[in-house]
């Protein structure tokens, strides 16, 4: 592992030499990476999050929002690389958006309310050496004194249930009007997401299955006012290739299929992660009225 990042630092040193400059840190990020536990370092090959980060010009002291943080894999990344200089916001789905999943108790419901403060406490339990400062918010919520004030929107893997349940309240929607309204003028928005086929049905890449097509988040990405800059295949995967009864959850890290059947496990394993999209856009600079 300590090679493959030796040689993911010389990468990023010719990578970022198309990027502003100070934009991208590769020794910063080298140590963020360097400093995570053994589980997390095993999917590097798949997320790339060095090279991924330096795509979406992230610099040390940004005041960055992801998406959906949820347990804190890029999240801890993120805070080490940021430093005390900056500030990573978590934002999580609408409250009213979780009873949709079907799965969720009444208790877990109930604690949804308490996300926020929930996770900037635990994420400031993680004691991460020269951390970036927290704070959270649902999308919906956004605080007034946030808007304006970030410098980079990350949905990693974030967009397929805001798509697949926008009929049901606007939570797409309403999660990119927030996207716009937190970032500074000029501000990049950073998705990765989940990539299908462009030849599998419209309605198998609803979100529902975990997929989304390119051209379709373009798109809704563009009409909530972002400006599509470009794409990187570097989290592509040619061996996942669905067929339309398949989700993205059989495959590596949740592998929803496989838990008891090692033959199929295995299979799985041999695909790895998700084929997916890596695209970058911009919140317009203002213009005169």
């Amino acid at each position: 592992m300590k090679n493959y990042l030796v040689f993911l630092l010389v990468s990023f040193t010719c990578f970022t030499g198309t990027l502003h400059a100070g934009a991208f840190d590769g020794e910063k990020m080298k140590a963020a990476m360097s400093a995570q536990s053994a589980d997390v370092q095993m999917r590097y090959p798949f997320r790339n999050p060095a090279e991924t980060m330096a795509f979406f010009e992230l610099a040390p002291g940004a005041v960055v929002v992801e998406a959906l943080p949820g347990g804190g894999w890029y999240s801890r990344i993120l805070a080490a690389y940021l430093g005390p200089d900056g500030t990573l916001i978590g934002a999580d789905y609408d409250v009213d958006m979780f009873p949709l999943f079907g799965f969720f108790t009444a208790q877990q419901l109930e604690k949804r309310k308490t996300w926020s403060a929930d996770w900037v406490a635990g994420a400031e339990g993680w004691d991460i050496p020269g951390s970036a400062a927290f704070a959270a918010f649902p999308f919906g919520s956004l605080p007034e004194e946030m808007r304006g004030t970030a410098d980079t929107v990350l949905f990693i893997r974030a967009l397929h249930n805001l798509a697949r349940f926008e009929d049901e309240g606007g939570y797409l929607t309403q999660a990119l009007k927030d996207a716009n309204d937190v970032l500074k003028p000029g501000g990049i928005v950073g998705v990765v997401q989940h990539e299908a086929r462009p030849g599998m049905p419209d309605d198998w890449a609803s979100g529902e299955a975990g997929y989304l097509k390119r051209d379709a988040v373009i798109a809704f990405m563009e009409a909530a006012g972002f400006e599509y800059i470009d794409a990187i295949e570097i989290n592509q995967n040619e061996k996942d290739q669905p067929a339309e009864n398949d989700t993205v959850w059989r495959l590596p890290p949740v592998m929803s299929t496989s838990r008891d059947d090692p033959r199929l496990r295995a299979i799985m394993m041999s695909i790895g992660e998700s084929n997916r999209m890596t695209l970058k856009f911009r919140k317009p600079m203002k213009t005169e009225e």
